[in-house]
Parts: C-alpha cells; sequence; structure tokens
C-alpha cells in the first residue's frame, strides 16, 4: 500500500510539472494584412508572450480575417482566443467605448495617446469585462483620412451623394449622413471589391489601413480629413484569462503593452513616408482640408453625443493636457 502510494504522488508531481510547462497555442486575429500595424502590434505581442513565458504560451496569428464584428463575437464566445480590433465594431458590445470615436475629439496623437494610456483610457479598458471580454491594452489604429474615386474633397459640400464604406459604427454613421454622405456600413474583408466594382464611391481609414490594403489601385483622390482617431485594442477572451494565474495575467498585460508601442511606431513611420509613397502610386493628395468646416457642418451631432456620452465626460477627454 505505501508502495502503491508513493507511485500515486510520484505520478501526480509528474502530471503537475506537465500542466505547468505545457504549451498553449493562442488563436489571435487581426483584420488586415500582416505585414499592416496590426500585424506589427500582434507579433509583438507574440513574441513578448513567447519570450516572457519560456515559450509555455505561443501564438497562432491569423491575418487578414476582415471581420472585426464577428471576431469580437468569437473572443466572447470563448471560440476564439483574442483579436487585435479597431473599435469600429466595439460600441456594439460596450457603447461606453463609443465616446471616443467622435470626430475631431483629439487633437493630435499625443493627445490621444495620453488619454488611452491614463486614467480615463484605463477606465474605460475595465468597462469590457462585465460584457465579457478582456482588455489588455488600447493598441492604435490612426487618424482616419476620406479616399474616393469621383472627386477631391477640401469642404463638407464635396462629400455630398459619395457613397462612402464606414465601419459598423453608430457614432461615425450619423457623423457622416450629417454631412450628406451615404455612409455604407460592410465588413472590411469587403471593402476592396466593392471600391473595385463602383459599390461604393469611397472609404475612410488611417493611413496605415490605405497602404496595406493598396486602396491606390482603387482609389484616385486622398484628402486628409484626420476626422476622427482610431484606436484600437487587444481583446482577450475570458475563456483563457480566467484559468490564468497572477503571474500570467500580468504577463499578458505587460505583452500587450510592448504590443501597443510597436503598433504605434508603426502608424508613426507609415504616416512619415505614406503620402509620399500614396502620391507616387498616383493618387491626387489634398492636404488644405477645411477642417473648420466640417466641425462647423457636424455641430448638430455633437450636441447628441453630448446627450448620449455625457458633456463633462465629453470635455474630461478634450482638456486633458
Amino acid at each position: 500500500m505505501k508502495t502503491l502510494r508513493m507511485t500515486l504522488v510520484a505520478a501526480a508531481a509528474v502530471m503537475a510539472a506537465g500542466a505547468v510547462s505545457a504549451q498553449t497555442t493562442i488563436r489571435i486575429t487581426h483584420a488586415t494584412p500582416a505585414t499592416s500595424h496590426y500585424g506589427v502590434g500582434t507579433q509583438a505581442f507574440c513574441a513578448e508572450l513567447e519570450k516572457r513565458s519560456n515559450a509555455r504560451f505561443k501564438c497562432q496569428i491569423q491575418p487578414n480575417t476582415g471581420d472585426e464584428r464577428a471576431s469580437i463575437e468569437g473572443v466572447q464566445l470563448g471560440s476564439l482566443d483574442a483579436t487585435n480590433t479597431s473599435t469600429g465594431p466595439v460600441s456594439n458590445f460596450v457603447p461606453e467605448v463609443g465616446i471616443v470615436d467622435i470626430p475631431f475629439l483629439f487633437r493630435d496623437y499625443a493627445h490621444a495617446r495620453g488619454v488611452l494610456d491614463g486614467p480615463i483610457g484605463q477606465e474605460l479598458l475595465a468597462r469590457f469585462t462585465s460584457k465579457g471580454l478582456i482588455a489588455l491594452a488600447w493598441t492604435e489604429n490612426g487618424f482616419r483620412h476620406m479616399t474616393n474615386s469621383r472627386r477631391a474633397v477640401v469642404k463638407p459640400e464635396d462629400v455630398r451623394g459619395l457613397k462612402v464604406r464606414t465601419m459598423q459604427n453608430p457614432v461615425h454613421i450619423q457623423a457622416f449622413q450629417s454631412i450628406g454622405v451615404q455612409p455604407t456600413p460592410m465588413a472590411f474583408s469587403e471593402l476592396f471589391t466593392a471600391l473595385q466594382q463602383g459599390v461604393v464611391d469611397g472609404q475612410e481609414n488611417p493611413i496605415p489601413v490605405i497602404l496595406s490594403s493598396k486602396f491606390s489601385q482603387v482609389q484616385k483622390h486622398l484628402s486628409l480629413t484626420g476626422h476622427v482617431y482610431s484606436p484600437a485594442v487587444l481583446l482577450l477572451s475570458p475563456a483563457v484569462w480566467n484559468k490564468l494565474n497572477d503571474a500570467d495575467k500580468a504577463m499578458f498585460r505587460e505583452a500587450a503593452r510592448v504590443a501597443a508601442a510597436a503598433q504605434r511606431k508603426k502608424v508613426n513611420d507609415d504616416e512619415a513616408s505614406g503620402i509620399a509613397q500614396l502620391r507616387a502610386e498616383g493618387v491626387e493628395v489634398v492636404t488644405n482640408v477645411d477642417g473648420n468646416a466640417f466641425r462647423a457642418a457636424m455641430a448638430p451631432v455633437f450636441a447628441d453625443f453630448a446627450k448620449k456620452y455625457g458633456a463633462d465626460n465629453i470635455k474630461r477627454i478634450q482638456d486633458f493636457r
């Protein structure tokens, strides 16, 4: 009996050691190509996670997944482990996050990044938990600009009647409708073909997305409207999170912070060289967009946003220094 007991104890010890060292594969998606800023951020997250865990955690990265809303649903349901997504569809899951999608809310990158890395951004990340999502860190998409195949856009009147693909985001849709755009929500995976076939006239995205998606092949005009700063967020499934010990949870968060830094650097690099590259590819770039006219044209919806998200909350972001 004593020998049997010792054997069982030894076997349990071996099994426990195996559980500690067993490798877990994290399946993670992003909508854009592997060479994009999302790809760079996701790869940095996975490399850091593998390094810090001594390869107990590895990633299976799935780029070009296109439908961010479906990815978020998968993370929420536990059929997908993680996703690096824009906030476009996020407000359908965590309504309070819609505040960061308000047009002309952020002055520049320093302002946006400071808000998201500070108390305001961390308070918003905490909102995800009750919705069945673990928000590890804010990554980045960038300031959004408008492209189209029909005409140069300088002032709000120039966009009237244009069919523009938007994200499945109620804030963006309402803002575009207010200036006469015909917003056409669709999954990112469908966008290039829709532009190519003339289903929509244009789209709006940050420079890194416009570059990595090769929209210069199907769009003639780019206007540097900078109408919305588009954050992104690295989401993890509670099905994964709830199995982690405290040390591993801290490790996941640290890896996400490394991802955020890498993704932001890629955004900076792409924006520094992207305009010249797009011009070289035949895109006509409008730099003298009348931002004040766009703000004035959207003034009526700003009042609606103040009611929805709270004027004090919006002012808190605007006043951040």
